[in-house]
Order: structure tokens, then sequence, then C-alpha cells
């Protein structure tokens, strides 16, 4: 006689999510070199800077958003990221339980790292990064992340809605109309990708611990690194 098996219980959606990410990680295609022409966004910059060389190329700039201000910094650990990448998205649950136990001692930095294969990741970037001049970074990187079921994936520019969430945290819009139009603001997300380039970053989420590339496998192996470095 077959002896029926009972199925094993469903994978809650933490657990998936959780999957998800490591999965993701595992499997990142490397996109090649980046290159400056995929950031301009509405109309080209008049005069694109050279991408830095790698012994040019910095980790962390003082312009760079910390968003954890340790009292004493035992480490630093810096995020290349894209607001329109999947495997970002699955990751930032985990970097804000990871920022609440240990931004007491690290430092966590976060970095802009545009895909071209991502149509809206660059104009998101853009959009992070004028918020930022009006003192809304954090606001607008979790309303991007928040949102990205939303419009991410989409062929049409996002940059509408976009402007519809600064508006929605109070943003002064001509001031941020303003900024997105600026060539400055453009630059200073093009320094991050030459950056990030520079230092081998093929893919998003890429993770640096004082410096060194990090190759995730688990999330308990993340968690165990970033506490060791904390000691």
């Amino acid at each position: 006689m077959t002896q029926t098996k009972t199925p094993p219980p469903p994978m809650d959606t933490a657990k998936k999510a959780r999957v998800f990410i490591w999965v993701l990680l595992a499997v990142l295609v490397a996109v090649g070199v980046i290159w400056y022409t995929v950031f301009t966004l509405n109309k080209p910059s008049p005069a694109a800077p050279t991408p830095v060389a790698s012994a040019e190329a910095q980790l962390v700039r003082d312009d760079s958003h910390r968003v954890t201000s340790p009292t004493t910094e035992k480490a630093q650990l810096v995020e290349f990221l894209d607001f329109e990448c999947e495997a970002c998205l699955a990751a930032q649950p985990l970097v804000e339980e990871l920022k609440k136990e240990f931004g007491d001692r690290i430092t966590f930095v976060n970095r802009y790292f545009p895909l071209p294969s991502h149509r809206n990741s660059a104009t998101a970037a853009l959009a992070v990064e004028a918020a930022a001049q009006q003192g809304k970074y954090e606001q607008m990187y979790a309303k991007m992340f928040e949102t990205q079921p939303q419009w991410g994936e989409k062929t049409e520019s996002q940059a509408p809605l976009f402007r519809t969430f600064a508006q929605e945290l109070g943003l002064d819009l001509a001031a941020y109309d303003a900024a997105v139009a600026d060539d400055k603001t453009k630059e200073r997300i093009k320094k991050d990708i030459a950056d990030g380039t520079a230092l081998g970053v093929k893919g998003t989420p890429t993770f640096f611990l004082n410096g060194e590339m990090l190759t995730l496998e688990t999330e308990e192996q993340f968690r165990q690194l970033l506490a060791d470095a904390a000691k």
C-alpha cells in the first residue's frame, strides 16, 4: 500500500524573503564596465568626466551618505546599491536589522550604483540625492524601496512619480526640481559609480567591510562578520 505523505508546511513570507536574497546574491551576474553615458537621464552633461583610475578610487568620500553615527567607530560597512535592484530590496530588511544591532559600533555607508540594465535606477538615485540636499536622504531611500514593486522594471520614466514622493515628504519642490536638473547632482552620483567600478563592483548589492569586498553566502555569515568587526 502506498503511504500518502503529508506535504511540508508552506514557507512563511519572511523566510522566503531571506532565501530569496541569498539566492540572488549568489547568482549576481557581472554587468560589465559601467559607462557614464547611461546616466545622462534627460540630456547629456556637457562635460562628463573620465572614470577615475583604481589608484584614485575611494571607498568612502567626505560626501558619502553615512547612515549610522557610532560614538566609537569599530568598523565601516559600505554598500553599493541600486534602488531598482530586486536583490537590494530583498537585502534591505536585513540591512536595517544590522544597523540597529551594530550601528552603535559600525558606520554604515550607502553609495549609489545604478545599473544600466535598470531603466529608472539612475532616475531614482537622482531623486534620492535631490532629497538628500534637503535633509531627507533616509526618508527618500526608504520610500524608493517601499515602492519598488510599483515602479521597478517600467520602461517609461518614473521621474513624475518620484516627484510626488518628494511632495509627500514635504520637500520644497522648486528646490527639488532645481537639484534634479543640476549637473552637479548628476556628477555626485557619477562619482559613486566611478569609484564602485574602479573598486571592482559589478553588481548590487555589493558590501565592503573595512575595505574588503565581501562574498556572502548566508545571513548568519554576514551577521557574524559584523559581530567580529564590532568587537
